[in-house]
């Protein structure tokens, strides 16, 4: 069966995924994980149709919208913002700037190595006019701006907690 590996990664992306974020996300947390989620997922999408677009990037194998979108949806509609749902609600908000810095140098990386693993060994991704140090880039910035935004939509509860 041709792309069985490709679909294998995309469906156990979703379930993995959506089982972290019913384990790890608080009750309490819903509302924060929720901007976040969504946030992310309005840049992501937009961005990474841009980048398939220019033909920095292409994805031969897609399990969904296959003949609508030529970016992935899978990665950029739902993995990236359930990540940054992760990200922004463990957020260590109270810590020094070193353990912020860690904490993002942990997530963007994260996610870059997994991109270059399936970069290497499958059809999910192929860099074109791309390479991986562009990808930890765009992440870390979307990361930082998607903390700038939750900061922002939820400054009462920031100014009040410090």
């Amino acid at each position: 069966m041709e792309y069985r590996k490709e679909k294998i990664i995309e469906i156990s992306s979703w379930i993995i995924v959506a089982l972290l974020l019913i384990k790890f996300i608080p009750k309490n947390k819903l509302r924060e994980a929720h901007v976040a989620f969504l946030f992310k997922q309005a840049i992501t999408w937009v961005f990474g149709l841009l980048v398939v677009e220019k033909d920095n990037i292409n994805y031969p194998y897609r399990l969904f919208f296959r003949k609508t979108v030529k970016s992935s949806f899978t990665f950029e509609y739902f993995v990236y913002p359930a990540l940054s749902a992760l990200f922004n609600t463990y957020y260590p908000e109270k810590r020094s700037a070193y353990i912020k810095a860690l904490y993002y140098l942990f997530h963007t990386s994260l996610i870059t190595v997994f991109e270059v693993l399936i970069l290497k060994y499958t059809k999910l991704i192929q860099y074109k006019k791309w390479t991986w140090y562009w990808s930890f880039i765009t992440i870390w910035i979307t990361y930082y701006v998607s903390r700038i935004y939750q900061r922002w939509f939820f400054k009462n509860k920031f100014t009040i907690q410090e």
